[in-house]
């Protein structure tokens, strides 16, 4: 799949009104870098390979 380029400012505005959700102007840069935090954590967990064959196990054993 390709990486697509994400405007995250573009994006928090954009989920804001849609879930009718206003920031104020003083915490929106603040929004904004804790979404970059939050995209860089989950790419590590997107770039882990996970073979195909594998199955959730019913039951978790430690």
């Amino acid at each position: 799949m390709d990486e697509q380029q994400l405007d995250l400012a573009e994006y928090v505005d954009r989920m804001a009104l849609v879930l009718d959700l206003p920031i104020p102007a003083a915490y929106r840069s603040g929004v904004v870098d804790n979404f970059a935090k939050i995209k860089a954590i989950a790419q590590i967990v997107n770039d882990f390979a996970i073979p195909e064959d594998i199955e959730a196990a019913t039951v978790f054993e430690p």
